[in-house]
């Protein structure tokens, strides 16, 4: 195992950054790069989503993918293991496994695979996949190759981590300023009423709020409308 690329490969992990950072470019990149660095045989990755499933999204081969989505789909199998407890899952000899996992164990054969290691995808006490190093001939995969893969999956874990951080923090921006928008939108709109309907800025809003509520609208919606004029009130006064 080259220093070199094996440094270069932790760079190219760590690019997270980048305003045009594609989520799934990088985790194929990461699978190819285990096949590279590891002398292991095809890899695989499962996240999370949303809902806290587990979803495949990258496989370095077809037949990784389709055992992957074997594994989703019969919840069962030493990745899904390793997500569900955080701790690595080794298996040496997936023959030595059928009573654990038959049905796995029997699709990892009929792909060709004898063994499978796989590492959490964990940053303390959140784990939010496993990546899964499989291999066509049975065996243990060295210490230090272990140590590498994790190192790698934990490097990934924290870039994709920042990612979902770094993308929260934008929708909660646009979200804020959104309400900024539409809260300048109603105040217009206020001024507007009032004037209109001869009232005061409160009966306005109250006004405008009933308005929203009867017509089954957005009040930054009502709102814009009545500014731009599309939208006429011809409303008695609250009282």
């Amino acid at each position: 195992m080259a220093e070199t690329p094996l440094a270069d490969v932790f760079v190219e992990m760590a690019d997270t950054l980048v305003d045009d950072f594609d989520v799934i470019e990088f985790l194929h990149v990461l699978t190819e790069r285990c096949v590279e660095l590891l002398g292991v045989s095809a890899a695989g990755l499962l996240l999370t989503d949303q809902r806290d499933t587990l979803q495949m999204v990258a496989a370095s081969s077809e037949r990784t993918r389709l055992l992957e989505l074997f594994q989703l789909q019969t919840d069962q199998g030493p990745c899904l293991d390793c997500f569900h407890t955080g701790q690595p899952v080794s298996v040496a000899d997936l023959t030595q496994s059928t009573v654990r996992w038959p049905r796995f164990t029997a699709a990892a054969a009929e792909v060709g695979f004898a063994a499978v290691h796989a590492l959490p995808m964990r940053l303390r006490s959140e784990v939010i996949g496993a990546l899964n190093l499989f291999d066509v001939r049975p065996g243990a995969l060295d210490e230090d190759k272990l140590r590498v893969g994790q190192a790698l999956a934990d490097v990934a874990t924290i870039g994709l981590l920042q990612h979902r951080a770094i993308h929260r923090r934008d929708i909660l921006t646009e979200q804020l300023q959104t309400a900024l928008n539409s809260r300048v939108l109603i105040e217009q709109a206020k001024g507007v009423l009032a004037e209109r309907l001869q009232v005061d800025v409160g009966q306005a809003f109250a006004i405008l709020r009933d308005g929203a509520r009867s017509r089954n609208r957005r009040l930054s919606e009502l709102s814009q409308a009545i500014v731009d004029g599309s939208e006429q009130f011809a409303t008695a006064p609250v009282t």
